[in-house]
């Protein structure tokens, strides 16, 4: 080993616990800020609590054994919602990105819908399904499909030709040339829009089960909203975050670094 690659490896190790100390400091900087103007302003506790009221909440719903089960209704859904969202988005995508006569019948409601809120698509679950588990997965799919599909059409759209005509110059015609050189060509474009698609499917999980009754986060927030305990709904609130950040950081982020490492783009 070199002496200039020993140094960047020791430097390597050197910038991470910086870094991890950098993030620590801000977090702990920004409880501690939070903290002081919850205490020292003008409004009551009750209206916009400190960090430790928050933590105590949090271990309260803990404590009650009411946490994880909810966190577990919410997870399954989104689980489905996102499966479906998958299974439609992506084949409804190579379609539109392949096929003109796909493209002309699809893609302007596509990019129509997409600009619709998911929300708005809750009256319309409730009045075809009821308060049902069918309703939130309505309207998770339509959250999330589109845009998983929209980023697959984009994907395949931006392939190099060469690559197609490559591949058909070896014989690769019909369900062959979609698995040798399409799919394996728009993969980073689909792990985008995969992420994308996760996204929109935890926002509309959430507004589906603010309505809807029978557990799930959504439920609870909505249920400390009624009870007037805002420290128990930013508790909700910061689980949330935090299950949406390790989802990213632990699933989606070394996915991304392994399909951008294999293309050659990191």
């Amino acid at each position: 080993m070199t002496a200039a690659t020993e140094a960047r490896l020791l430097h390597g190790t050197a910038a991470v616990p910086s870094r991890a100390a950098r993030r620590i400091g801000w977090v702990l900087a920004v409880l501690a800020i939070w903290e002081a103007v919850a205490r020292l302003g003008p409004w009551p506790s009750w209206i916009f609590p400190p960090p430790t009221a928050v933590a105590l909440s949090l271990w309260e719903l803990l404590r009650e054994g009411v946490l994880a089960p909810t966190i577990g209704r919410s997870l399954l859904r989104l689980a489905v919602g996102y499966g479906i969202s998958l299974f439609v988005g992506i084949p409804l995508g190579l379609a539109v990105g392949r096929s003109q006569i796909a493209a002309d019948l699809f893609g302007a409601p596509l990019l129509g819908l997409q600009a619709l809120p998911s929300i708005c698509w809750l009256p319309v679950a409730i009045l075809w399904f009821g308060l049902s588990e069918g309703a939130i997965l309505f309207v998770v799919v339509m959250g999330s499909a589109l845009s998983i599909a929209i980023a697959t059409q984009s994907g395949v759209r931006t392939i190099n030709p060469i690559v197609l005509r490559a591949a058909r110059t070896l014989g690769a015609k019909g369900l062959r040339l979609y698995t040798t050189a399409i799919l394996p060509a728009a993969l980073p474009s689909l792990v985008s829009g995969a992420k994308l698609g996760w996204t929109f499917a935890w926002r509309s999980l959430f507004a589906a089960e603010l309505i809807y009754v029978k557990g799930g986060l959504g439920q609870l927030l909505q249920a400390s909203r009624e009870l007037n305990d805002v420290a128990r709904v930013f508790a909700v609130m910061a689980v949330i975050l935090l299950l949406g950040v390790c989802t990213d950081r632990w699933v989606f982020g070394p996915l991304e670094r392994s399909v951008r490492v294999r293309y050659g783009l990191s």
